[in-house]
């Protein structure tokens, strides 16, 4: 019997197991930037909606709570401008790494379709591919496809590792080419809410596609913007008939977000507040790491949103993580996310304020 993993790559982060221990060894600890895990406490708000709602002893609901389903939408509008969504296109998932991951086994995908990814892309685009058995192609470009008309399209804007955003006229080129087609987008979001330097859109922003949802799911996490890795929440929102089609199949696949999660995630969605102060923090996190970066020789390309300096030193990516080790700070290679990034390394911001600075110092000396 053939195994499935045998047919998926090795886990990125278990190759870095010896710049890991020399980064180890500084004698004032490691300074890990290397993923984007979230370090700063969860919001008062949150952790009360989540205790107020721990007594719930019945299965949870898979489509999500009329209340969270609500408030989902009523956050897509007040923060990122998304309208004409209805409550029932709102599908909330145990974080959005589950939902990449299974996303072309949920919509019944084969050998016979095609999924395409960022040529730099979270990992996470490609197992997906994988598990389901479909073939996958790299491409940032739709002249790149030629004349294949794929199943699925993934849109990461802004993206991890580059922090790069695609503005308007692109998206809406790519969402009138992919309806001419009959292909789905996928577009992941997650870092919507990270700006900097530029103002990304969401994929159902009326701007990018008029008002009308068909083919689209747009993928929201509170991982980033809430510090909710740990809760693992997320949702999918777009067009109605394709959340319905995932509904069906999680309910049998019993993918169910606990309903204390989903009363934590209510609380999430309606409060700004913390959203606000957790941006901030990430804002001055950058503001000290980037022009340390740059002092120290490297360039930052992109950049302009997310939680990631993608950066390069102009040599083989697994130089400068060797590079930055000896210096007591762990980064990802760019090569985790695809060929494209073979000079690169992702530099992530979500370290607390003190290792911010310890690694901001390690640079200067």
């Amino acid at each position: 019997m053939k195994r499935r993993s045998a047919s998926l790559p090795v886990f990125p982060w278990d190759t870095l197991a010896d710049v890991t221990a020399l980064a180890r060894s500084h004698p004032d600890g490691m300074v890990d930037l290397s993923v984007g895990t979230p370090v700063d406490d969860v919001a008062p708000v949150i952790r009360e909606a989540l205790a107020a709602a721990s007594s719930a002893p019945g299965y949870p609901t898979t489509a999500g709570t009329p209340a969270l389903r609500a408030s989902a939408v009523a956050a897509l509008e007040r923060r990122y401008g998304v309208t004409e969504l209805a409550h029932d296109a709102v599908l909330p998932v145990i974080g959005t790494k589950e939902l990449i991951a299974w996303l072309p086994t949920l919509l019944g995908l084969g050998p016979d379709e095609l999924v395409v990814v960022p040529e730099l892309a979270y990992p996470t685009y490609e197992v997906g591919a994988r598990l389901a058995g479909t073939p996958f192609v790299r491409a940032d470009s739709l002249t790149q496809l030629g004349p294949q008309s794929p199943a699925l399209m993934y849109l990461n804007s802004p993206s991890n590792p580059t922090g790069r955003v695609l503005g308007v006229d692109h998206l809406r080129k790519v969402v009138g080419w992919a309806r001419e087609r009959g292909v789905l987008i996928a577009s992941d979001e997650c870092y919507l809410g990270l700006a900097w330097d530029a103002e990304p859109l969401s994929v159902l922003h009326p701007s990018v596609c008029g008002g009308d949802h068909t083919g689209l799911l747009a993928l929201h996490s509170l991982s980033k913007t809430s510090s909710l890795a740990g809760y693992r929440a997320g949702f999918v929102a777009g067009d109605p008939s394709v959340v319905a089609e995932l509904l069906a199949v999680r309910k049998h696949a019993g993918m169910m977000v606990p309903t204390p999660v989903q009363s934590a995630m209510v609380a999430a969605l309606d409060d700004d507040d913390h959203e606000r102060e957790q941006r901030g923090r990430y804002e001055q996190r950058r503001a000290a790491l980037m022009p340390a970066l740059q002092s120290a020789g490297l360039t930052v390309d992109h950049s302009e949103a997310g939680l990631y300096l993608w950066a390069t030193r102009g040599e083989a990516c697994r130089e400068t993580v060797g590079w930055f080790a000896e210096r007591g700070i762990l980064v990802a290679p760019g090569e985790f996310y695809g060929p494209a990034g073979a000079q690169h390394v992702r530099v992530a911001l979500t370290a607390a304020d003190e290792r911010i600075s310890a690694a901001v110092q390690r640079l200067k000396d």
